[in-house]
């Protein structure tokens, strides 16, 4: 349904515009369907006086909101930058899947203290045709309803429509325990109700709080996917003065609104004026092939001088015998009369467990025991990637 209506209804597919219109149909869609979803089984039950199902009806209604609060997000994400906020409205759309998420472990919360005085205090459960047949309905439509949010928001790369499928398979999930219930008490007569209330409570909860993770995360910042950093190296490095690149952090203000900053070495010794001239082609080609803005420092080096070539390669080598994973770069030498500063950023990784004034001092002591007469004059530098 959701691609025949997307034919008819979105004139342009791609770019900011298709984006959003993606995300206001997927959410009016949604909006109708858990109407209907919730009409459904509050009649069902009202005629089988089932908790769990009158639970899931109300969850069904709760998640009718969270679709028009999906709906309100995209519509906010989509206003193009102003005064005030001069880096767009993107982020709106992480705040949008939050409250959606927020929704979600309310209605957890409020089918596990019905469930729980359900189990306190039983009463008879109709286990009718209809309200069987309801129920099974509502089972194929939230797994259609999770299928398609999760293609689009993979499609759109939507952090609110993701946890939107979550939630729907959740629901499937939830419902299917309602209809194991009404089975059991139809053909062995035990009154389960109140226990897969429970379980189903339990689902929700789960689905809300991985739903929360995946909306908080963008907002508190995530590094960039490999594969972004990776297409970002090779634009940068194909370019012959481009000596190498690091300090790479990238800035995420929403989908489709990124900003990239890095430090590309280059020859000292080349004329400033043609390297300026290409560090401004390489940004503008970021730009252009990955829709972002870009800026780039330049770090001069030599590449003329064999004994920094010599001393850069030996000081790497020792200084992965501290941790493997710390690199260096920005490699100088400055030589005086009692002795040589090595000097150099280290990039010591999260995952390390030394702190970054241990790497320093292990590293200070690496250089001063190495053979020669050297200093080291380090900074730590940090990853953001």
């Amino acid at each position: 349904m959701i691609t025949f209506l997307s034919r008819i209804l979105i004139k342009e597919p791609e770019g900011e515009n298709g984006r959003k219109a993606y995300g206001t149909l997927c959410s009016v869609v949604g909006i109708l369907l858990n109407v209907l979803l919730f009409v459904g089984k509050y009649v069902a039950g009202v005629l089988s006086n089932s908790v769990a199902i009158m639970a899931d009806a109300f969850n069904n209604l709760s998640d009718a909101g969270s679709s028009f609060v999906t709906l309100v997000g995209f519509l906010f994400a989509g206003k193009k930058a102003d005064t005030d906020h001069p880096f767009g409205h993107g982020r709106f759309e992480y705040i949008s899947g939050f409250v959606v998420s927020l929704v979600i472990l309310l209605m957890g919360f409020e089918l596990m203290k019905s469930s729980v005085l359900k189990i306190v205090h039983p009463e008879p459960v109709d286990t009718g045709i209809l309200a069987m047949v309801i129920l099974i309905v509502s089972v194929l439509v939230k797994l259609y309803m999770a299928f398609y949010n999760q293609s689009v928001g993979k499609k759109i790369a939507s952090a609110a429509m993701k946890a939107t499928a979550k939630d729907s398979l959740s629901d499937s999930l939830a419902t299917i325990f309602v209809l194991v219930a009404m089975l059991v008490m139809r053909f062995f007569g035990v009154n389960i109700d109140g226990i897969c209330g429970v379980l189903v409570s339990l689902f929700i909860f789960y689905a809300g709080i991985t739903a929360a993770k995946e909306t908080l995360d963008p907002l508190l910042g995530l590094p960039p996917d490999k594969e972004f950093v990776d297409q970002i190296e090779s634009i940068v490095m194909a370019h012959d003065m481009i000596e190498g690149i690091h300090d790479v952090v990238v800035h995420d203000y929403g989908p489709g609104r990124r900003m990239i900053s890095l430090h590309a070495e280059v020859p000292g010794n080349r004329d400033i004026y043609e390297i300026h001239d290409l560090i401004d082609n390489i940004e503008r080609e970021l730009n252009e092939t990955l829709q972002c803005e870009a800026v780039i420092h330049m770090d001069p080096i030599e590449t003329d001088n064999e004994e920094i070539t010599r001393m850069k390669q030996i000081v790497a080598t020792e200084i992965k015998k501290i941790n493997e994973s710390i690199t260096i770069h920005d490699f100088r030498m400055v030589t005086g009369d009692t002795h040589t500063n090595l000097i150099f950023d280290a990039l010591v990784p999260f995952e390390t467990k030394l702190s970054a004034k241990d790497v320093k001092q292990s590293i200070e002591t690496t250089v001063e025991n190495m053979e020669g007469n050297y200093y080291a004059v380090v900074h730590i530098d940090q990853s953001y990637l």
